[in-house]
């Protein structure tokens, strides 16, 4: 896809980004589109462990129902120790985003990998840097790429489940940004 159009949204609890991801699903969003990260960080229990079993991941712990219910909704999913943000669990196509960037070396100064996956996605450095800094402090972000009739149609389903912020990211935002 030449554009490169995005909405986030933040939300404080993994039962908000959950709520999100079920309304952009009921909603007929694509869900290869949808993308969610965010650390377990909310439980007196520590994580016991994540594995993989032929396509989907599997968590032991005591969010294991929110993470392997997204898990059987999004495509692809991955953990990720970042230095500065700690362990990520991250559902979707950002995870092929944060991978290629990884594989492919891809540094964009001062930005972890899940920072240039999200560069990678369409989202400006300076937005990327702000969803860092809330993943840092245990939010949760649900992010849909697409057209921007897509990513604008899931901008109003997101903002109706009462997240933390949304921001829409438009490709002529960005290409404007650019000249």
């Amino acid at each position: 896809m030449d554009e490169r159009n995005a909405v986030v949204a933040v939300y404080s609890t993994h039962i908000g980004a959950e709520e999100a991801v079920k309304k952009l699903q009921h909603a007929g969003i694509d869900m290869h589109a949808l993308s969610i990260v965010g650390k377990d960080t909310h439980t007196d229990e520590h994580v016991v462990g994540y594995y993989n079993t032929g396509d989907r991941m599997k968590y032991w712990g005591k969010a294991g129902a929110f993470w392997g219910g997204l898990w059987g909704m999004l495509f692809g999913a991955a953990f990720f120790v970042v230095p500065g943000i700690g362990p990520l669990l991250v559902a979707g196509p950002l995870v092929a985003w944060i991978v290629g960037a990884l594989e492919g070396a891809v540094v964009v100064g001062g930005l972890s990998a899940v920072g240039a996956g999200l560069f990678s996605m369409g989202i400006p450095k300076d937005s990327v840097l702000q969803y860092e800094m809330e993943l840092k402090t245990d939010k949760f972000l649900v992010a849909v790429h697409g057209t921007g009739a897509e990513v604008e149609e899931a901008r109003k389903i997101l903002e109706g489940t009462e997240p933390f912020r949304v921001t829409l990211h438009s490709a002529e935002a960005v290409s404007a940004a650019t000249r």
